[in-house]
């Protein structure tokens, strides 16, 4: 008797397994024997569509083209990065592991058969595991385009029962395998909604619903800012918009300033910052629409959409913002500053930025920048200066307005635009420059090496630069004086932004 009481637990669970295999089966034979007269002109063609995530393809390439926002590339880039991952473990690990066989098809119309069946094991489902990853991906980033995406794969796993070519479990558990990949990656990737709130300190702004008393400039060269000019005009009827050419911003923005509650203004880095400028000279809150290539400033304070602003307006909801500011002098700052809401740089990156923006109109602004970067790395010879009181060889000396959390000496996310602080960050002169940035890449913030120095600073100091020296801030590019100091003017700006909801 006594013997019998080991082999108890592996019974109990053969007999589970046993009336599961037996569920299973009887489902599988009672969705083939159901008569489904709408779907079998659409659910084998969707069947087949799926196979190797052509259609995620498809329908992320789609969701970038038609939602023509940042949240809806987000959304697509999610859906394929969950995809990926939930494919290579139903079809690898979970597939090798389990080795069910395939369901006989006697029980399934001639119909509905797939013309070519598949040839590896049933369990789990690999297409219901990509289709449900995609679909809880791009809905992890927006909510509206998961529901969009949803019934379609919804569609694909139900498919493959009703083809014939899995059992009901075998779509159940890829599906929550799909599930379980898409977190995992929210897990190492955070999605938008989970970063900390851009921003602080939080202040009031004049409250403007419908954009009352509210002046926006638009910068007609800027990116997609002509297209975005008529959602503002949509979303904001009772705000007065006005376009004009790079060359007449500055006087176009000070008119707007003298005349309104809050200046608005739709346009790239560059053409936000002569409008922060503006709007601090004048101690006028300022509203972003962004409307440029990058819009790193727009991004940092939580706004993406034309709507994000809008909502911001309508709350009265702003933050202080510092201004970084550079200014000439030997002996301490005596000039007229220039003024950067995200990055100023010396050295290799000012050239970097003039030889893309002379190529991006010809060439497009990805191949612009592997070729600028190609041109400066081969040919860019260190710029020598005196820092922070030392003589120094340098290939590139960054400063960015307030702390940035992505590893690197480029910009990537601020979560507090009011710090006080500059992040500094220095490649030293030497051989081999690409491998020199390429360390100080890896290494990231706040490190020290001979390669490269990076830390926290309140002013700095750079003297001794030759004649010519370029300077770039905020993706303009101008010419350095001899000496120059870097610090900030704190919370000098007042920004629109909206709560998080």
């Amino acid at each position: 008797m006594a013997s019998a009481v080991p082999h108890s637990g592996p019974v109990r669970f053969e007999r589970l397994t046993g009336w599961f295999g037996a569920r299973d089966q009887a489902l599988f034979r009672s969705a083939a024997a159901r008569h489904w007269p709408a779907a079998a002109p659409v659910l084998p063609r969707l069947s087949r569509s799926a196979n190797h995530g052509l259609l995620w393809f498809g329908a992320a390439a789609g969701i970038a083209a038609v939602g023509r926002s940042t949240r809806a590339r987000r959304a697509a880039v999610r859906g394929m990065a969950s995809l990926a991952v939930a494919s290579a473990v139903a079809n690898t690990v979970a597939k090798g592991s389990v080795r069910r066989s395939r369901p006989i098809l006697d029980a399934v119309p001639v119909m509905r058969q797939l013309k070519r069946q598949p040839v590896t094991t049933s369990f789990p489902s690999g297409h219901a595991a990509s289709a449900a990853a995609f679909a809880t991906g791009v809905a992890l980033e927006s909510k509206g385009w998961g529901a969009v995406v949803a019934p379609l794969a919804i569609s694909v796993a139900a498919s493959r029962v009703y083809t014939g070519v899995h059992y009901p479990s075998d779509v159940v558990i890829g599906a929550a395998l799909g599930v379980g990949a898409a977190f995992a990656v929210r897990g190492l990737v955070p999605t938008r909604d989970q970063l900390p709130a851009p921003g602080r300190p939080h202040t009031e702004a004049p409250v403007l619903p419908g954009g009352e008393n509210l002046v926006v400039v638009v910068n007609r060269a800027s990116g997609s800012a002509a297209a975005r000019s008529a959602l503002v005009r949509d979303a904001l009827p009772l705000a007065e918009v006005v376009e004009c050419d790079p060359g007449e911003l500055v006087a176009t923005l000070e008119k707007a300033a003298r005349n309104c509650r809050a200046l608005g203004i739709c346009g790239g880095d560059g053409t936000v910052n002569r409008a922060a400028v503006v709007a601090a000279r004048h101690g006028v809150p300022l509203a972003v629409f962004p409307g440029g290539t990058l819009n790193h400033f727009a991004y940092d304070i939580g706004i993406e959409e034309v709507h994000d602003t809008c909502r911001a307006l309508a709350s009265g909801d702003a933050v202080k913002v510092d201004l970084g500011r550079f200014t000439p002098g030997p002996d301490g700052p005596g000039g007229e500053p220039g003024h950067f809401l995200n990055t100023f740089s010396l050295g290799s990156y000012p050239e970097l930025v003039r030889i893309r923006e002379h190529w991006s109109p010809k060439i497009g602004g990805w191949p612009a920048g592997v070729l600028a970067a190609v041109r400066v790395l081969s040919s860019q010879r260190p710029l020598r200066a005196e820092f922070q009181g030392e003589q120094r060889t340098l290939w590139t000396l960054f400063a960015g307005n307030g702390m940035y959390q992505q590893m690197g000496p480029t910009p990537g996310r601020r979560f507090d635009l009011a710090d006080g602080l500059l992040d500094v960050r220095v490649v030293h002169g030497g051989r081999l420059p690409g491998l020199r940035l390429l360390a100080a890449a890896l290494a990231g913030p706040l490190s020290r090496s001979p390669v490269h120095a990076a830390e926290r600073l309140r002013r700095v100091r750079v003297a001794g630069l030759t004649p010519g020296t370029p300077l770039a801030f905020d993706g303009e590019i101008t010419e350095a004086p001899a000496t120059l100091w870097i610090d900030k003017d704190d919370e000098a700006l007042t920004v629109y932004r909206p709560l998080p909801l």
